[in-house]
């Protein structure tokens, strides 16, 4: 019985190929977890531009309401202070009918 306890205890662990695949592999699935989540703050910023959109065109439509015209292309001293809390990071400008454009999203 003691004899193949000794055997046994000889016996355990990896040997250097078991590791060195178990590395490999390791290796591998972390390639393909940085390359998926890489990608990821392009989409956020996108997004986030297009917001910002959405809350430009926002604005201009509750300007419109108010003042029955659109503010002039790109001056948003109308708009900040009342229909948006302060000008977004993109640049926008809207034609007379009030169509959003720019910001590079």
């Amino acid at each position: 019985m003691l004899r193949k306890l000794r055997e046994r205890a000889d016996n355990e662990g990896f040997t250097l190929i078991e590791l060195l695949i178990v590395i490999t592999i390791l290796g591998i699935l972390a390639g393909i977890v940085v390359f998926a989540v890489g990608t990821t703050g392009s989409n956020a910023s996108t997004a986030a531009c297009q917001a910002d959109k959405k809350t430009v065109e926002t604005a201009i439509e509750a300007y419109k309401a108010t003042t029955k015209s659109y503010p002039t292309s790109g001056d948003y001293t109308n708009l900040v202070p009342g229909y948006i809390k302060e000008q977004p990071p993109e640049t926008f400008s809207w034609d007379s009918n009030g169509i959003v454009s720019g910001g590079g999203c």
